[in-house]
């Protein structure tokens, strides 16, 4: 493990040592790969370009940063900037580093976009992207390569399972009634929470090293890696996307077709709906490691989640910015 590290550390020095020009470039590439990033692309995905890849993207996505949440404690990998002072800590995280999100999420979003649109220009697109934005988070010293490569894996891993099974489970699902497509949702985001919680409590005694929390304040905060918020998170928008689905598919589905301006004015107005919920409830609910603050973020993002797949759709029905499906 030790030689890992270090030679991690020598392959990040070098990668930075291609000149500070690149930091402006580097951030823009890891912004494509953040949870603000994602918040703006399934949306219009789902209202405005096409709600099938919106649902597959928003599905993958959740499921993906719920393992991923869940791996990073089970390894309890350090940053590259934690470890050694050598590495220019371009950007800061509290979290363990091994696997990257950001290469495991991209790896499995945009590869899912790739294999349902079927274009040789957008696979070799999703490629590009998803190597720069893994190769961005070695520049800003926020991981190792090893990071960027596992994340790959398990998101090719995720974004395979997905592929196979996609047809055959939502031909399965579209069998059961509203109750039972509601009660599996809730499970499977509650399986997500269970995994994070015995993980949690697995390494509530990790002892993060002196140097890591010394090396850390450089870039700003102290590592934090042992938490439940990301899982919560994660669990809450996908039961909130998967209720959102099922409620409004009782009421016929959403498409997003229509004209560009119809198409564009329904990405505002839902955006606006996304801001109320996701700061204005941010807000409002308090935060902290207990059991209330986890339900109510619970809470907040299952209804971001329903407002991006039911609440704003039925909306765009109401002011009859989308069409109605025919029952």
């Amino acid at each position: 493990m030790d030689y890992l590290i270090q030679n991690g550390i020598d392959w990040i020095v070098a990668i930075q040592s291609l000149g500070g020009w690149l930091e402006l470039p580097m951030k823009f590439f890891t912004f494509l790969g953040t949870e603000n990033f994602f918040l703006l692309i399934v949306p219009a995905l789902y209202w405005s370009i096409d709600s099938a890849l919106g649902l597959r993207v928003g599905i993958i996505l959740f499921l993906s940063a719920g393992a991923n949440e869940v791996f990073k404690m089970v390894f309890a990998g350090p940053r590259p900037y934690w470890v050694s002072t050598q590495v220019k800590p371009f950007s800061a995280e509290t979290s363990f580093g091994m696997p990257s999100a950001h290469a495991q999420n991209t790896a499995a979003v945009w590869g899912i976009v790739a294999a349902y649109v079927r274009k040789m220009w957008l696979w070799v697109a999703a490629i590009l992207l998803i190597f720069f934005i893994g190769f961005s988070r070695l520049y800003l010293g926020v991981h190792f390569v090893q990071d960027v490569v596992i994340g790959w894996l398990i998101g090719g891993v995720i974004l395979w399972t997905l592929s196979r099974y996609w047809n055959p489970v939502s031909a399965w699902v579209k069998t059961k009634t509203f109750a039972t497509q509601v009660f599996v949702a809730f499970a499977i985001s509650l399986v997500i929470v269970l995994a994070g919680a015995l993980v949690v409590a697995w390494r509530a005694d990790f002892v993060i090293p002196a140097e890591w929390i010394e090396n850390a304040r450089r870039a700003g905060p102290e590592p934090d890696p042992v938490s439940m918020r990301g899982i919560i998170t994660t669990a809450g928008s996908f039961f909130g996307l998967s209720f959102g689905i099922v409620w409004m598919a009782a009421r016929g589905g959403f498409h997003a077709d229509g004209p560009l301006v119809t198409r564009a004015l329904r990405y505002v107005i839902g955006l606006i709906g996304v801001a109320i919920l996701y700061a204005g409830l941010g807000l409002l609910f308090p935060r902290g490691e207990a059991l209330i603050p986890y339900v109510l973020r619970y809470i907040r993002y299952a209804m971001v989640g329903f407002w991006v797949t039911g609440g704003a759709p039925w909306l765009f029905f109401h002011f009859k910015l989308a069409n109605r499906p025919k029952m």
